[in-house]
């Protein structure tokens, strides 16, 4: 048998930070072991999978200034010291560390661009970063839309590879226990009516202040006891994304006399409780909006939905095209069309999509299918990866 490769990660972001770019990079990790010895540089507060046989390099995670000192010190002196094969910067933001790191020990270079990262129009990140990410060996990319975007940043289509977030698809159930979703709603004063849920930061891009203020009065003037969970909390830790306050939230909802209708959840890290929220809905909406310098990547909450049965009313923008299969896991419409949202949400509300068609769009994002591209793409020996495929999937 060969002799595994060396990987090394890069990145700021890993739980306990919530968000995909987190959990996307917390999967990498585990699949990246599957194939390869894999060594995590990353803030002090991170977690990775413990299952991975993999060594986490701390560095301080805050501020901002003293993460990217210290990575570049980790990065330089991990390349050094332990001949990575392969390093991976995790966002756009890392991948000046990663090409100068590879300098000195002859590794090849990737970075996994989120859209963001490569969107952000901030002159000194235009002048100071992005030409790393061009000159990276591997680019990959979460969506055909981020795809697009890092093209007419001046990366070569040549050095592009599509490869979706994943899902972690739940186990199926012989049959639902009523008493539990009963008990979430209780817990989160739900009452009765349908549920629609919304999961995700409260940033700008994700649009659930103007949801609450154009879609969700006239959904609500439809149903009566609708209700709208929301799952999520502000982007205290992003970078660049703009946050939504719950007060502003509220306001507009009490604009419409509707305050009442709207929970605010906050974040939950169980899986268990946020697999009881995707079950309890009756319908998942993604109103994100359409910000220049500020695009939606993907939307790994919509293929998390409907690995749930769950189905997405999303406005067709940036990365979430690839995230909603129209028709199939939910519908896809016209950005700023209030009343086509709130028609397909009625819609859904009165006669929802097959669940088993919704399911089989999930599993082609599952976290071992991932993993296998993921080792394609980075040129990685893959000795371990059927085995590891196959454990993923049972």
């Amino acid at each position: 048998m060969p002799n595994r490769q060396k990987v090394l990660l890069v990145t700021r972001n890993l739980p306990p930070l919530l968000g995909g770019m987190e959990r996307l990079n917390w999967h990498m990790v585990e699949q990246l072991c599957h194939a390869a010895d894999v060594h995590v540089i990353a803030p002090e507060y991170s977690d990775i999978p413990s299952s991975a046989r993999a060594s986490l390099l701390a560095v301080k995670g805050k501020p901002l200034w003293r993460f990217l000192a210290g990575t570049l010190w980790r990065s330089l002196s991990d390349a050094f010291h332990w001949h990575p094969n392969v390093i991976i910067a995790g966002s756009g933001l890392t991948a000046p560390f990663v090409w100068l790191a590879a300098r000195i020990c002859g590794a090849r270079t990737a970075v996994y661009l989120h859209g963001l990262d490569i969107g952000l129009r901030h002159a000194l990140y235009t002048l100071a970063w992005l030409p790393f990410t061009r000159n990276m060996d591997v680019v990959i990319v979460n969506s055909t839309s981020t795809h697009l975007l890092a093209m007419s940043r001046g990366i070569c289509e040549e050095k592009i590879r599509i490869l979706h977030p994943g899902v972690a698809l739940p186990e199926r159930k012989a049959r639902k226990d009523q008493d539990n979703y009963e008990n979430f709603r209780a817990a989160h004063g739900l009452g009765a009516g349908p549920i629609l849920l919304s999961v995700g930061r409260l940033t700008e891009r994700k649009g659930l202040r103007e949801f609450v203020r154009d879609v969700f009065p006239l959904i609500a003037s439809q149903h009566p006891d609708i209700q709208l969970a929301v799952i999520g909390e502000t982007a205290n830790n992003a970078l660049a994304a703009r946050s939504q306050s719950v007060e502003s939230i509220r306001a507009e909802a009490a604009q419409h006399s509707l305050a009442d209708r709207v929970h605010f959840i906050g974040a939950i890290t169980d899986r268990t409780e946020l697999s009881l929220a995707y079950e309890s809905a009756a319908v998942h909406v993604f109103p994100v909006r359409e910000i220049m310098g500020d695009p939606e990547g993907f939307g790994m909450v919509a293929i998390e939905a409907a690995a749930h049965g769950l189905p997405t009313v999303a406005y067709a923008t940036g990365g979430v095209v690839d995230a909603v299969s129209d028709g199939v896991s939910g519908y896809l419409i016209p950005p700023h069309d209030a009343e086509a949202f709130a028609h397909k949400v009625s819609d859904l509300l009165q006669a929802t999509l097959p669940p088993e068609n919704m399911l089989q769009f999930a599993s082609k994002f599952a976290w071992p299918a991932f993993g296998a591209a993921l080792h394609e793409s980075l040129d990685i020996a893959s000795s371990g990866r059927a085995q590891a495929a196959q454990r993923g999937e049972r």
